[in-house]
């Protein structure tokens, strides 16, 4: 500063700094940090709740529901200071058996190319036991959106109810639609007897089948199903619930929580209802690619070694080429 007698250029290398540098750090007007007591109790406070997921999670959770946006490496210092590690007992099991397919598989390994909502539905059942007594929860999946459309819950083992209601539910949530809809599920007793199929003969939904023992051709199921009920569990507590109100109450709950408020990976860190809402508003583009989807029997990034490797000639065509029932095209 020339009123105190010292020019910038003699400063500058005294202090052993660049002029550049010296007029960088004078323009600088710092931002405000944020307050990191705050961060701290926030971060205790959504890891409290939702002890199943890692810092990333919980960083989209707190830039979508709190209100403040914080990075992801911002998050993970805290989360590293704080020690913090996400809980899971998420393990899959799988096991084959000998049994002919009921209704073809028309998906495979092409989940990814379902490019709208309503396009592709999936279910499945999953068992647990809430302090002493047993019950089963069947779900029905939007593969698009990720939504939860709806769920019903048995105290007895076996029942089949939950799945008729279910699709009794589902039959009405796409009335009005008029596009064919794939219906995907494993081969359950449930799912592939006449009564469950037939509710649906005279619809436009198609069904669809995992193989026998194939767990892998229904890999959304397999995820949601097992990350769900690390969820409840861990989040949400379910094992402490008392009788079937509570659990009701606490599943009721979640399916709240879950489509409206819980960032989805695989969506980019945004939920399920608000993802389906951009996509009727025209905010994301339907890339109609499912249509023109590739069968395989082979999962993606196994390399094929020959056609005669699952014995099946509809390996490698699309689906206008193969042979399967009625000759399809979604």
């Amino acid at each position: 500063n020339h009123n105190y007698g010292y020019p910038v250029e003699e400063a500058c290398k005294l202090m052993e700094v660049s002029k550049s540098g010296f007029y960088k750090w004078k323009q600088h007007s710092p931002e405000k940090q944020p307050d990191r007591t705050k961060v701290i109790e926030l971060i205790k406070k959504v890891h409290s709740e939702h002890k199943s997921h890692g810092y990333r999670w919980v960083a989209a959770y707190i830039r979508l529901n709190e209100g403040v946006s914080y990075s992801d490496s911002f998050v993970f210092k805290a989360w590293k200071f704080l020690g913090f590690k996400a809980e899971t007992k998420h393990q899959v099991h799988r096991r084959r058996v000998s049994k002919k397919d009921v209704y073809p598989n028309l998906i495979f390994s092409t989940w990814d190319t379902v490019d709208r909502p309503r396009q592709v539905l999936v279910s499945d059942m999953t068992a647990f036991r809430a302090w002493w007594d047993y019950y089963e929860l069947t779900m029905y999946f939007d593969v698009f959106t990720k939504q939860i459309l709806t769920w019903h819950l048995a105290t007895r083992r076996g029942d089949r109810m939950q799945y008729i209601d279910g699709l009794s539910d589902i039959l009405e949530i796409l009335s009005g639609e008029i596009e064919p809809i794939v219906l995907h599920t494993d081969q359950g007793s449930v799912y592939s007897s006449v009564a469950y199929n037939e509710l649906i003969k005279d619809s436009i939904i198609l069904r669809s089948m995992s193989r026998v023992g194939t767990p892998g051709d229904n890999p959304i199921n397999e995820s949601l199903n097992g990350w769900i009920k690390e969820e409840l569990f861990i989040d949400f507590k379910l094992n402490e619930c008392h009788g079937r109100e509570e659990v009701l109450g606490c599943i009721t709950r979640y399916v709240k929580y879950y489509n409206s408020k819980r960032p989805s990976w695989t969506l980019n860190y945004d939920t399920p209802d608000n993802y389906y809402k951009r996509f009727m508003n025209g905010e994301i583009e339907r890339k109609e690619t499912f249509k023109n989807r590739v069968l395989s029997e082979i999962p993606k990034g196994r390399k094929k070694h020959s056609k005669s490797t699952f014995g099946n000639e509809t390996e490698g065509k699309t689906l206008t080429e193969s042979t399967l029932e009625n000759e399809i095209i979604f």
